[in-house]
């Protein structure tokens, strides 16, 4: 009887050892399982980093190309609107890696008014077709700009509520024509930044304006 019992412990305690090393083998393959998991998700996220930092790169050397290009254009004599693709005002900053043209608030809004003149503008209608044909992936600005004169008759609180949402106005209309969102800014500047005396009205003319600022550089 006692043999017998023996028997049946021994067998108990190999049947419980066996319990122990089949949970033991059985967690470490759990847990080898997902180190792998972890692994392949790393890789994946660094070859992911890898393609964006490549990308990156090649737009890089991109802007510097179309940078270059701009400049040897406007050394051998082209102005900056011909070299550029735009008409008008333009300025080419190769430091800043920026094109800026300029619209006379006179061409697209009336005095002390922040809605576009007309439901169409043939000046912004080319800067669209310049900006989807030639920088279709730069990071553009509208920067509105008044004259220093107070804000008396209209609705607006002060010229940079008046110049904001004139910026404003030009982004979406450039926004509604194809422009990606993702590619546009609205920035209000007030008087802050004259390009003339406030002094006389030739010059108060000058300052308000809408600057289409172009970013070359990534």
């Amino acid at each position: 009887m006692q043999v017998r019992n023996k028997k049946v412990v021994w067998l108990l305690i190999s049947l419980f050892c066996a319990a122990l090393l089949s949970s033991g083998c059985t967690n470490y393959k759990k847990k080898s399982m997902g180190l792998e998991v972890e692994l392949k998700n790393k890789q994946g996220l660094l070859e992911q980093q890898k393609s964006q930092n490549a990308e990156l790169e090649a737009q890089v050397a991109q802007s510097q190309q179309t940078i270059e290009e701009l400049q040897r254009k406007i050394e051998a004599g082209q102005t900056a609107g011909t070299a550029t693709g735009f008409d008008g005002d333009v300025k080419f900053d190769p430091t800043a890696g920026t094109i800026t043209v300029t619209l006379p608030n006179a061409i697209l809004f009336s005095p002390g008014k922040a809605t576009l003149k007309n439901a169409t503008s043939k000046e912004l209608d080319h800067i669209l077709s310049v900006l989807k044909a030639k920088y279709a992936s730069s990071i553009v600005d509208v920067v509105g700009h008044t004259d220093s004169d107070p804000i008396k008759k209209s609705q607006w609180k002060d010229n940079w509520e008046l110049s904001s949402q004139r910026s404003l106005s030009v982004v979406r209309y450039l926004s509604q024509h194809g422009i990606s969102n993702t590619q546009l800014r609205a920035v209000g500047r007030g008087d802050t930044q004259p390009i003339a005396s406030n002094s006389s009205e030739s010059g108060k003319s000058k300052n308000r304006r809408v600057e289409i600022v172009v970013h070359l550089k990534k």
